[in-house]
């Protein structure tokens, strides 16, 4: 653990932020050679003001560090580090991972996750749907990553755990801080098989900008987020909206028009999301994604009702759009060039042939064959 020590008295560095820490790290090599540069070398680094080159220079958090070392050995955590072999692959290439990670439990290199998240005041129906939805995937052996918050996150996290599955969440309070404290079983029971994870010093305590924060991390360890539930103004929206920025999939589950929590989803679809209804929906989209060296989830056991009638009634119009589109993916643009269809009845006749299972939507419009 003494080799974590550079890192965290750098991290103690006063107003040092995080997109500021990593542009030293790689103008530098490592926090040893920054704590060791001369000030004038400091303030070449975008993004380091004065402040915080001074900072860094006089190394007064040192002390600080240490104590945060201490505690973190004292409570079994784990440290991990950018450089660190075992760091989480996925994560490590979005833009801007963090260059350390509090851990309780184990967190893998490799690792097929999916997040799934959404409103904090769920409905009924939203926790139903999350419970079915992220009990499904782990049944297939993907872990489940989401925020320990109350609601929908709740939910994921639960179904995981029933299945013996692992499951990971993302804090935005310190790892000696449990938010909220109505899910302190479930706090104690993820360690066990999976991992409590938290980029903020041990015993920070929740802040309303924390959240947005800690998401880039829950989208990032995964390939795809599922958003179940989500009203207008949803944190879930800026996990998503993370998700695309990352380069992965995002899904959303439909909802009544009626309702305000499903306001959220309802936008992502509009936006792009692909539209699920089960588990099966995103595995069949991510499994070919995997990394190589990740042992891919099991497609055995599936639920049953999911394979398609062995003829499927169409309209002229959806057999003269299925001609249209093959193995290879097609923007809408393309297909509506050779169509008299209008816009509308187009994205309607491409929806209904997805949901009978005969196109897949792309990132972007695209769509292809199964």
């Amino acid at each position: 653990m003494e080799s974590r020590l550079p890192w965290l008295v750098l991290k103690n560095a006063c107003g040092l932020n995080n997109r500021a820490y990593l542009r030293l790290l790689e103008r530098f090599g490592s926090p040893q050679a920054v704590l060791e540069a001369p000030i004038s070398d400091l303030y070449q680094v975008d993004g380091v003001t004065p402040k915080m080159a001074k900072a860094i220079s006089r190394k007064t958090f040192h002390q600080r560090a240490y104590c945060e070392l201490e505690k973190a050995e004292r409570n079994n955590y784990s440290i991990l580090t950018l450089h660190d072999a075992d760091y989480p692959e996925l994560l490590r290439h979005i833009a801007d991972p963090p260059p350390v990670l509090y851990v309780y439990g184990k967190l893998l290199r490799h690792e097929p996750a999916v997040a799934v998240v959404g409103s904090r005041k769920a409905t009924a129906y939203g926790m139903n749907s999350a419970r079915k939805i992220a009990g499904g995937l782990a049944e297939h052996g993907w872990t489940i990553v989401s925020g320990l918050a109350r609601g929908i996150d709740t939910a994921a996290h639960k179904a995981a755990l029933k299945r013996g599955t692992r499951t990971i969440a993302i804090l935005g309070t310190g790892l000696n801080v449990i938010y909220p404290k109505q899910n302190r079983q479930l706090f104690h029971e993820i360690p066990e098989n999976g991992a409590l994870v938290s980029e903020f010093f041990l015993d920070t305590e929740p802040r309303a900008h924390h959240f947005p924060v800690r998401n880039r991390i829950i989208s990032g360890l995964c390939y795809g987020t599922v958003v179940v539930e989500a009203s207008r103004r949803s944190g879930a929206l800026i996990t998503a909206r993370l998700a695309l920025e990352q380069g992965r999939e995002v899904f959303a589950v439909p909802g009544s028009i009626s309702s305000p929590a499903s306001k959220g989803t309802h936008f992502l679809i509009r936006q792009g999301a692909r539209l699920i209804e089960n588990a099966d929906q995103v595995t069949d989209e991510l499994a070919a994604q995997i990394e190589p060296g990740v042992t891919p989830p099991s497609t055995e056991g599936k639920p049953e009702g999911r394979d398609l009638p062995a003829t499927i009634e169409l309209n002229s119009l959806e057999k003269e759009i299925l001609e249209l589109i093959g193995p290879d993916p097609v923007h809408i643009d393309a297909i509506a060039g050779r169509t008299d269809a209008d816009p509308g009845l187009l994205a309607g006749t491409l929806l209904q042939l997805e949901l009978k299972g005969l196109v897949l939507q792309r990132p972007g419009k695209f769509f292809q064959r199964p």
